[in-house]
Order: C-alpha cells, then sequence, then structure tokens
C-alpha cells in the first residue's frame, strides 16, 4: 500500500467515524460540527487520490474553526435550554486521537515524497489534522463544563488557533 493510500483509507475512516458520531448526538449544532468534519475528511481524500493519479490538485484550506464559532455562539445563546450528554465524550477523544495519528502522519510523510508541491500539500494536511484536534479539544471541554466554557472570554478558545 502506498502513502497515498494509506491515508486515502485513514480519511474514509475519518469520514465515517464523524458521520456515525453526527447520528449519535442529538444536537444539530454538534451534527453540523461533526459533518463539517466529515466533508473536511472528504476532501482531504481527494487530495491523495490526485497524488496517486499524480494529478496536481490545489489546496483549499478549512474553515471549520469559523463556522462552528458561530455554532458555539448559537449554544451560548441558548445555554439554559441546553444540555449536552457526556457519554459521547469518550467518542470524541477517539476522534482526538484519530486527528494526531493523522497530523503525525502528514508530518513524517511530508519528508519522504519527491516533489516540493506535495510535501507542502503534506504540511497543509497536518495542519488541518490539527485543526481538528483543536476544534475536538474545544468540544469536548465545551460538554465537559459547558458553562465555564461559555463563560471562559467569549469563545477565545477558537480565536488562539
Amino acid at each position: 500500500m502506498t502513502i497515498y493510500e494509506f491515508g486515502m483509507q485513514m480519511e474514509k475512516d475519518g469520514e465515517m467515524y464523524y458521520r456515525e458520531l453526527a447520528q449519535k448526538t442529538e444536537d444539530i449544532g454538534l451534527q453540523h460540527i461533526l459533518t463539517l468534519l466529515a466533508e473536511d475528511e472528504v476532501k482531504h481524500y481527494a487530495i491523495l487520490e490526485s497524488f496517486k493519479n499524480e494529478d496536481k490538485r490545489e489546496f483549499i484550506e478549512t474553515k471549520i474553526l469559523a463556522d462552528a464559532r458561530n455554532v458555539f455562539q448559537r449554544l451560548k445563546e441558548e445555554a439554559e435550554e441546553w444540555h449536552p450528554r457526556e457519554d459521547q465524550l469518550d467518542l470524541y477523544k477517539k476522534a482526538q486521537g484519530l486527528e494526531q495519528q493523522s497530523s503525525d502522519f502528514y508530518l513524517s510523510k511530508a519528508n519522504e515524497v519527491a516533489e516540493v508541491y506535495q510535501r507542502e500539500i503534506f504540511l497543509k494536511l497536518a495542519e488541518e489534522e490539527k485543526k481538528h484536534y483543536f476544534l475536538l479539544e474545544n468540544m469536548i471541554e465545551f460538554i465537559s463544563r459547558p458553562k465555564t466554557w461559555i463563560e471562559n472570554a467569549e469563545f477565545h478558545h477558537l480565536d488562539e488557533y
């Protein structure tokens, strides 16, 4: 299996995992964030597929943190009505671990590819996976301590990245 095929499988698995998580959560906002994560994995898959086919595909950076910020803003406005399900925390922590593995994979493979544009894309993919990790970290914190997270400096969490 080539590094591209391995990466494609990793992205496909990530997409499926996020879609399953989206189906398991009852909150529309969190469903939206999980669907955005799944769609990012689809984009990553397409980039890797283009490498495998020796095409040059333009990399379009995700806007997932800005979109997630809007979701968290809505949840803040509905804070009195919102009661997160803590039973999904382990699932989000597992997803976070998968994002870390993906980031590590792309960073290591960036040094193995011959083409400069591929190296740059692998580094950008690693950065995207770090954003996903960061977003999941905020979801975990938000679910674990919603009132503290909301009150803490007007969403500086997502601005840090």
